[in-house]
Order: structure tokens, then C-alpha cells, then sequence
């Protein structure tokens, strides 16, 4: 990396790691101390924090996720209070981006496809599915997935069967909710995450794209409940990879088709809308779920390569960073990665610390440094939050 102003960031949430890049442009990293719901977690973090500090010291600036009540947030405040420099404020799917392009030296513009299950936009909405331009301290955002209501907010992200219902509520298909889920969650559960969804009641609307893997999993019958993280989406990409196994040749869809999934938004963003590959996937026949899964995911991989590579022309990039943790399937990062060099791109990956959340800090220092940098960027005085946006 190149030499830069030294930063520390604290992370997010989920598998929390800190990060130090130093003046010579080094990342210094504490070990993944886990989720910060865990008390103990959140000691560890602090610590090695503070550890980082002393070790490889002093720092401009402390970074952080956008969200105020995470620990990490409120770990980095305090942190830049104490040290009297400013605490900045990084937008999730940024710092998911300027991850990859701080790990690899990349300069200038990139598009990035950041897929997540949850990230805060600046909009103050549920991000995770979204289309971007970073060129340095800026961030742009280009587009995202049509959103879909989380019924029942965060408790959506644990039953996949509930995005199922949303889907099928985006769908003007709502009504099929009870007969289709009853069974397996129990009529008044069923019917109420229906009533919900058609008052508009608990259901913030996300954009992300682990839920729209929630929901085809459980559209297909392969998760209902989920006790793990992504469970949902390890349970559809495994039934894809049986079915790729043996058709393992499986050509683009044409550029015609995957149009008619992006629409334009008063505001000049392209949307990537999902619901007709989710209504493809409704009363699919027992055995033809793997079939189903692995349509799912080509369609959907092919059509985010061709979003993203129509962005790169639209604003002079050659290069798209893939990051966030939907880019752990296997599947999905092949057919995206294989497509976008197709059409002549340099596609880019995270580093050894993966494309999820323990990653992220580095994207945080990086990006809070490039704001430092930039000569028109508003500093803050010390101990304030500043936050960079992504919009």
C-alpha cells in the first residue's frame, strides 16, 4: 500500500476485527473478536484497540461504522475524544469497497457491488444490495436491489419464510401467504406476518440482497427458520451446486433479458429488480428445486455483472470490487467475476481477511484517510463525528 494519513477503525457489528493503517500505508490488524452481542467481545475490541494504539501509533483520525448504537461506533468516539482527533463516520458498503481497493493499490474510480445482509445507508434506511462509484473520499451510490419490508424487523433476517412473505407481498401476491406457509409456521403466525405486510406495520423496507437469498430458500422449501448466520443461503447454493455438478455448462442470459430486470429511478439510480426470479421459484416441483436454485443464482449473477458493467461504462471505470458477504457463494462470485471480465473489466476480490464484516475496518481507515487528504474535504474539530457520504 501506499503511504497515507494513519488511521484506526473499529469495525462494525458482525465478526468484529479493528484496523490500524499506518503512515507507510500498512494494515495492522487485532483478531476477529466475534460478534459485539457478546459482552466479552466487546472487552476484547477495546483492548486490542488500545493495544493497536500504543503499538503502532499516533492516528489522525479514529473511524467507524455510520450506525450509533454498535459498540464499535461508540468504542471509536470515545477512543478519538481521548486522543483529541476527529472520529469519522464510514458508510458500511463503502468500507466494504475501499476495502479491496485499499488491499489491492487501486487508483482511481471503481464500481462496486457491495451484498450484504444489513448495512445502515445514509438514508438511514437497511442497505445490502447495492451498485457504487468510489473514487477516493467520494462515494456514489448508483443503484440497488428493489427493496423488500423486513416484517417484523430484525426478527425477518432469522425466518426466512417471513422474506418469502414479503416477496410474495411485493409480488401483489400477499394472499397467498397463509395457505403457503401455514402449514409449516401455524395459521395465526402466518396470517399476522400477512396483516403486518398489508398495513405497512414493523416492516422497514432493505434493500438487501441476503434477504432476497432468504426468501428464495424458503420460497423453495429449503429453510423456514434459520439458527445460524446465512444458513438460508448455504442451503440454496448447495442445492445449485448439485444441480451444476451435472450441467455444469450453462451459457449468459442475453444482455435483452436481463435489461428488462433494471429501472430507472427518479433520481437517476438503476434498481435491480428480483421479483420475477423470486416469482420463478413459486410452486416449483419437489424435484426440480436444485434446478430451481441454480437458475436463481445464474440469473441473478449474469444480471448484477451486466448492471455493474453497463455503471463501469457509464462512468469511465475498467475496474469492479466485489465485497460483502453474499460474495462467500461460491457460485455467485464465479459467474459474476467470470462475466465481468468477460465484457473487459479487472475485477477485483477482498484480502485474506474475507469479504465480510471482519474485513471492513481496513475499508473504514482507508476511506476516513482519503477524506482527511482530500483538499475538499470539511474537517471536523476534534471529538466530533463526521460522516462521509455515500450518495
Amino acid at each position: 500500500m501506499m503511504a497515507t494519513t494513519p488511521v484506526l477503525a473499529c469495525g462494525a457489528w458482525l465478526k468484529n476485527a479493528a484496523c490500524l493503517l499506518d503512515a507507510q500505508g500498512r494494515a495492522h490488524w487485532t483478531a476477529v473478536h466475534g460478534d459485539l452481542s457478546d459482552p466479552a467481545a466487546c472487552a476484547a475490541l477495546e483492548a486490542s484497540a488500545r493495544a493497536l494504539l500504543q503499538q503502532h501509533g499516533p492516528v489522525a483520525a479514529v473511524a467507524h461504522d455510520l450506525h450509533p448504537d454498535f459498540f464499535s461506533s461508540r468504542l471509536a468516539m470515545d477512543l478519538a475524544e481521548s486522543l483529541g482527533v476527529p472520529a469519522i463516520g464510514v458508510q458500511h458498503h463503502h468500507a466494504h469497497i475501499a476495502a479491496v481497493v485499499a488491499e489491492h493499490g487501486i487508483e482511481g474510480p471503481v464500481i462496486g457491488l457491495a451484498l450484504d445482509g444489513v448495512g445502515l445507508g445514509d438514508d438511514g434506511q437497511a442497505w445490502g444490495g447495492e451498485l457504487l462509484l468510489v473514487d477516493g473520499a467520494r462515494c456514489q451510490r448508483l443503484g440497488h436491489l428493489h427493496p423488500l419490508a423486513l416484517p417484523g424487523g430484525d426478527r425477518a433476517a432469522r425466518e426466512p419464510w417471513r422474506m418469502a412473505a414479503s416477496a410474495l407481498h411485493a409480488l401483489g401476491r400477499g394472499a397467498e401467504t397463509v395457505p403457503r406457509f401455514a402449514p409449516v409456521v401455524g395459521q395465526a403466525t402466518a396470517s399476522g406476518v400477512q396483516q403486518m405486510l398489508a398495513r405497512g406495520l414493523n416492516c422497514p423496507p432493505t434493500s438487501s440482497a441476503g434477504r432476497w437469498f432468504d426468501a428464495a430458500a424458503a420460497a423453495l422449501g429449503l429453510s423456514v427458520r434459520q439458527t445460524e448466520e446465512a444458513e438460508a443461503a448455504i442451503a440454496l447454493e448447495a442445492a445449485a451446486a448439485r444441480w451444476l455438478a451435472l450441467h455444469p455448462a450453462q451459457p449468459p442470459l442475453p444482455a435483452s433479458l436481463v435489461d428488462l430486470l433494471t429501472d430507472a429511478l427518479p433520481d437517476g439510480q438503476r434498481r435491480l429488480d428480483l421479483r420475477g426470479l423470486f416469482a420463478a421459484l413459486l410452486d416449483v416441483r419437489t424435484d426440480r428445486v436444485d434446478e430451481a436454485a441454480a437458475g436463481f443464482h445464474l440469473a441473478l449473477a449474469d444480471a448484477l455483472a451486466h448492471w455493474a458493467t453497463r455503471a463501469a461504462h457509464d462512468h469511465g471505470s475498467t475496474t469492479v470490487c466485489l465485497g460483502g458477504g453474499c460474495f462467500f457463494n461460491r457460485l455467485l462470485r464465479e459467474r459474476v467475476t467470470e462475466r465481468l471480465r468477460g465484457a473487459g473489466l479487472g475485477v477485483h476480490l477482498p484480502g485474506p481477511h474475507g469479504c465480510g464484516d471482519a474485513g471492513l475496518a481496513l475499508g473504514q481507515a482507508w476511506a476516513a484517510a482519503r477524506q482527511l487528504e482530500s483538499p475538499a474535504s470539511v474537517q471536523t474539530t476534534p471529538h466530533e463525528k463526521e460522516t462521509e457520504p455515500c450518495a
